[in-house]
């Protein structure tokens, strides 16, 4: 497996000197527009508010990053000055806002934007996520299937890393019901590891997955806790499914929780971590007080991002080693038919 030269810098600018990845996601949008919205009284969060968070989670956190995911509407227009030109910059597709049927759940683009667009305005890589349910209705895993290959066929054509994320959720028969972006506790961890499977697939182009943990985040004991070998099975094989580098993603897990994940997915060969809310939620309770925010994100988050990146600097693969490039590693394409592979069409 080789690499084009632009996703093969894209994946570089993402991941440390090491070829770690730690990342720290600011793309959330209803995480935290819903409690600004509940705080402020209004019916829709002020968009100062929100990007004003955004502009201050980029500004504390970046120096303990390999690189940011940020959104279009929020993060990047406020925070892209602020961000470090040493930093990798991964911008979000998909919308926040889903299309709920008895069936399944429906992900769409953000309206006008595109992976062109994307790498138009400096982006190393583009990242999207998919609601998926295997056991969903066929219509509906089609039509995911093929939302997810035309953005995969995007980023090759533009020649760009596609940071491709799964998120499980309820369907209409399950017990357990909610809209929101966080881990479905009762999901069986079989769903999660079809739904890998199925992307891992070459037609879709993932280069990067964002994973969930196969099991719950408070049922996940920690490498060397009594049980943590029945765990570490589910994460094993969580990493034989995706088949390329691939990182944890945190889904609302607690800070303890997603370390002890963490040490699982490194076990298991994954290359760090692309996280959010385990790292700046307890900070945000604080709003509206900026301050007190502020000395959360410089406190305890960034105490708590160097105790993650000390785990991912011991426990962590580097991404250009992964089995899948063979023993010689990532390799990039004859530099004249990468650039023919980038340009031909580009703007069309």
């Amino acid at each position: 497996m080789k690499f084009s030269a632009g996703k093969f810098w894209g994946m570089r600018r993402m991941a440390d000197p090491s070829g770690r990845f730690k990342m720290t996601a600011v793309d959330q949008r209803p995480p935290i527009k819903n409690p600004i919205k509940a705080k402020r009284g209004t019916s829709e969060a002020p968009w100062e508010d929100v990007a004003s968070f955004k502009e201050m989670l980029i500004e504390e956190l970046q120096g303990e990053s390999s690189a940011m995911l940020l959104d279009p509407h929020y993060a990047y227009p406020r925070g892209v000055t602020k961000l470090q030109a040493s930093r990798g910059l991964i911008v979000t597709l998909e919308d926040s806002l889903f299309r709920e049927t008895p069936a399944g759940r429906f992900s769409s683009a953000i309206d006008d934007w595109s992976v062109e667009k994307i790498k138009r305005i400096g982006g190393d890589a583009v990242k999207v996520l998919t609601w998926y349910r295997p056991d969903a209705d066929p219509a509906v895993c089609q039509a995911q299937q093929d939302f997810t290959q035309r953005i995969g066929e995007a980023c090759a054509r533009y020649d760009i890393p596609f940071v491709f994320e799964l998120l499980v959720y309820p369907l209409a028969a399950d017990q357990e019901q909610t809209r929101d972006y966080v881990e479905m506790k009762s999901k069986h961890p079989q769903l999660v590891l079809d739904s890998v499977r199925t992307f891992a697939e070459p037609k879709f182009g993932v280069d990067l997955f964002k994973l969930e943990s196969p099991l719950a985040a408070a049922d996940v004991p920690g490498v060397g806790a009594p049980g943590w070998e029945e765990a570490q099975r589910w994460f094993d094989a969580l990493g034989a499914a995706a088949g390329r580098p691939w990182v944890m993603l945190s889904a609302g897990a607690g800070m303890d929780e997603f370390h002890r994940i963490l040490t699982h997915a490194y076990r298991a060969g994954a290359s760090g971590y692309l996280a959010g809310r385990a790292i700046w939620s307890k900070a945000f309770a604080h709003f509206p007080d900026w301050e007190a925010i502020r000395g959360g994100l410089r406190g305890e988050a960034c105490d708590y991002m160097r105790a993650l990146n000390a785990l991912t600097d011991s426990s962590a693969s580097s991404w250009s080693a992964h089995s899948c490039y063979g023993p010689a590693g990532a390799r990039v394409e004859p530099a004249d038919a990468s650039f023919r592979h980038v340009y031909q069409g580009f703007g069309d």
